[in-house]
């Protein structure tokens, strides 16, 4: 097993955040120096660790300059927990994003999110939102931690007392700024178009449907652009077709429930669109309004990958190039005993390398022969899905560059979209655990290969950290491709180690109700 190569001195990855729950629900004890316990998780969640390591190769300013400075100053440390995940007042930044509407002197309510929502008010102005007890994801306490690698922004939010589970991982690129935005303020976009959601009365039909044969997963039907490929799934997959009232003859009160249940489902899936869509809205205006004194923000971005679990539904967004990746039992794993674990990519790969992305791209753009110029959208980016890059979106934000940053002949721009890739899959007894990682994981390991080496750590230390080992190996493998050491690697400067690899954000969601050890750690 390649734990042997596991890094042994303390200080060669530092711990900036992690909790693991104690086996004595609501009783604290200390386990460790590095990590602080809280209560565990209720026994009927389905999930049962959370796992979370990064680590930075770039150079990049300590805090964001975006929005005058407010998102650094104000917002972040209110989510940020450098030593530990900690309990906090349901929506810690909630009364602190009041900063932003008065900064800006303009009502945000002006930006729609997309024609699908021109009613939409902006959550910034929240003096019209509903309670925050009527909605969804709701909880007088939630537990969160975040942090920053490099140009990469990690963030968990866990509420015990309703069972779910927030995940993202930003992968900016250019700057910090854009991860920074969504770091400070995508949750609580998300809270917002949320409580638009009759989410309790949700519950029941959910309930009602849990007998029905709805393992598999529900991809979101948007433009018919956002869809995950059938062939990535092993299980059925189910469009708003099959969901429909006339394509069930028998049985009427349980279809009527799997018809409610499918179609709150692809709500909760609308919502997390339009949120983006809302953030990606007021981050361009406040580009906008600064780049000025800040040129250099129209060509910051980030990628963003956003999973929400709650009870067995586990919902995941997309832009970019970020993955989450099941790791599940075939049929022939219940057959046969073996340990070998299925690797089922969750998310689309939004690049130029992607043959389907490639296409549509060339497609949306057919009087302009130069929109991919050396593998690259318009010569500047791989991603072909991302959030910010406002130069590659709108023209009055290219103009604001010079010289070689500027692009030549944007001819019909946004060249980058910001239709992200939405799935609800519905999780089965099958399904292990779930990898989150930003591109720069996957740089050094498949699917399968990162999945091997989470199930085969998990198996022999299962109280361990296996996000922290699975980067941990990661590092190990960028050492020796370099010919250096795993502490010759280390010891290189931000910015220089950028060379031999990418920032890396690693998540990983235990699934199932096995109590066992919660850690989650932040390398910088």
């Amino acid at each position: 097993m390649q734990g042997e190569t596991m890094v042994k001195t303390k200080g060669e990855l530092k711990v900036s955040f992690g909790y693991q729950c104690n086996s004595n629900r609501g009783s604290f004890c200390e386990d460790s120096d590095e990590y602080e316990t809280l209560p565990e998780l209720r026994r009927n969640s389905s999930f049962s660790c959370l796992s979370g390591a990064a680590i930075g190769a770039n150079a990049t300013l300590a805090n964001t300059n975006i929005c005058n400075g407010l998102i650094g100053v104000e917002i972040l440390p209110s989510w940020d927990s450098p030593n530990s995940f900690r309990r906090v007042p349901s929506s810690p930044a909630m009364s602190r994003l009041d900063i932003l509407s008065s900064s800006l002197q303009s009502s945000m309510s002006n930006l729609s999110c997309s024609p699908s929502t021109p009613d939409s008010d902006s959550y910034l102005m929240k003096s019209t939102s509903p309670s925050r007890n009527e909605g969804f994801l709701n909880g007088m306490e939630v537990q969160v931690a975040g942090g920053a690698a490099g140009e990469d922004r990690v963030q968990a939010v866990c509420s015990e007392e309703n069972e779910w589970l927030f995940c993202a991982i930003y992968d900016g690129f250019n700057g910090r700024d854009a991860a920074d935005f969504l770091a400070g303020t995508l949750y609580e976009t998300i809270i917002f178009h949320f409580n638009s959601l009759d989410w309790e009365s949700s519950q029941e039909s959910i309930k009602a449907s849990n007998g029905l044969d709805i393992d598999g997963s529900l991809p979101y039907i948007g433009d018919g652009r956002n869809t995950i490929s059938e062939e990535r799934f092993s299980s059925r997959i189910y469009t708003q077709k099959d969901s429909s009232v006339d394509h069930i003859s028998e049985n009427a009160p349980r279809a009527k429930a799997k018809t409610s249940t499918d179609s709150f489902r692809h709500r909760v899936l609308d919502s997390l669109q339009r949120a983006l869509s809302q953030a990606e809205n007021d981050f361009l205006y406040m580009v906008d309004q600064e780049m000025v004194d800040r040129p250099d923000l129209v060509s910051v971005g980030s990628c963003v990958l956003v999973v929400l679990l709650h009870g067995k539904d586990l919902y995941t967004l997309n832009l970019g190039d970020s993955r989450a990746v099941l790791a599940t039992c075939g049929d022939d794993y219940l057959m046969s005993g073996s340990e070998r674990l299925k690797a089922i990519q969750l998310t689309d790969s939004h690049t130029v390398d992607d043959e389907s992305e490639r296409m549509r791209v060339l497609c949306e753009h057919p009087d302009d022969p130069m929109t991919v110029v050396a593998g690259k959208v318009k010569g500047k980016l791989k991603v072909t899905r991302a959030f910010g890059v406002g130069y590659l979106k709108k023209k009055n934000l290219n103009d604001a560059l010079m010289g070689i940053l500027q692009v030549r002949n944007l001819i019909s721009p946004p060249y980058v979209s910001t239709q992200p890739s939405l799935n609800v899959h519905r999780i089965s007894t099958s399904d292990c655990f779930v990898v989150l990682g930003s591109d720069g994981l996957f740089d050094f390991f498949t699917n399968d290969e990162a999945v091997k080496l989470v199930h085969s750590y998990i198996l022999s230390n299962p109280s361990g950290d296996p996000a922290k080992f699975l980067l941990e190996q990661l590092v190990v493998r960028a050492a020796n491709s370099a010919g250096f050491s795993m502490e010759e690697l280390m010891n290189i400067p931000a910015g220089r180690r950028r060379k031999y690899h990418d920032d890396v954000t690693v998540m990983v969601i235990i699934l199932g109700t096995n109590q066992r050890t919660t850690k989650a750690t932040t390398c910088v």
